[in-house]
């Protein structure tokens, strides 16, 4: 996964990138009923790391227990990869946190891209000082061994409803997060900056007070007015 491919990504958002993969028969795509924790962070792009979570037992999960140096939830923050991000399968519940202000500032020391749960974090004024991008589905105050054990660090998981394998880049910003087939990502990079420099062509023509009929979706007589008005900008 190339550094331009990932900043082309986050440049072309969570949006554009799903109407970029639905062109390749991907429906599912996007995490559902995520947000970002910080309304200002920056977007985010990372190949996936895993971590999945099972509801807790009461005679396996305790506060002393989650202490162990091999327990897989600390583990986690621990082996995700500096550049990934770490994407936490909660079961859709946000009864008890996915992680804490802690964890998540050891992740942002330690050069990871971002954090995604489709559960809950704690101690959500720190995990905004932080500066890492973190989307949750709601905040979740209670500790985590009350109602999760993890079971499976880098493994395929389902989040929010979404499919995720490890590696698959995960795309992030203001409205929401986004998961891109690792085999798609280069072209996809590609289609969606095309697809983002053509709606700066229509929103130009919006401007000017022009109709949608005709300009959006493209046609190809709009298409050859776009690359005319690229040429005339100096564009390559």
């Amino acid at each position: 996964m190339t550094a331009g491919t990932l900043e082309l990504l986050a440049d072309a958002g969570t949006a554009t990138i799903a109407n970029a993969l639905l062109r390749h028969g991907l429906r599912n795509t996007v995490l559902r009923g995520l947000r970002p924790v910080a309304a200002d962070q920056p977007p985010m792009a990372g190949p996936a790391y895993t971590l999945r979570f099972i509801p807790a037992r009461e005679d396996i999960d305790s506060l002393a227990g989650y202490a162990d140096n091999d327990h897989l939830h600390r583990l986690a923050i621990e082996q995700c990869p500096p550049g990934h991000v770490l994407v936490i399968d909660s079961g859709d519940s946000a009864t008890v946190a996915s992680a804490g202000d802690l964890m998540i500032a050891r992740l942002q020391v330690r050069g990871v891209a971002g954090v995604v749960t489709d559960g809950g974090f704690r101690d959500a004024p720190a995990i905004r000082g932080t500066g890492l991008p973190a989307y949750q589905r709601l905040a979740a105050p209670a500790a985590t061994p009350i109602g999760l054990h993890p079971v499976e660090l880098d493994g395929p998981i389902g989040c929010a409803g979404v499919a995720v394998y490890p590696g698959d880049v995960i795309v992030g910003d203001g409205e929401g997060v986004v998961v891109v087939p690792a085999r798609l990502a280069a072209q996809v990079a590609v289609e969606a900056a095309e697809a983002t420099a053509y709606e700066q062509f229509v929103g130009h023509e919006i401007a000017r007070g022009r109709s949608l009929l005709g300009l959006f979706p493209a046609t190809e007589a709009s298409r050859r007015e776009y690359r005319a008005w690229i040429t005339d900008r100096g564009a390559p």
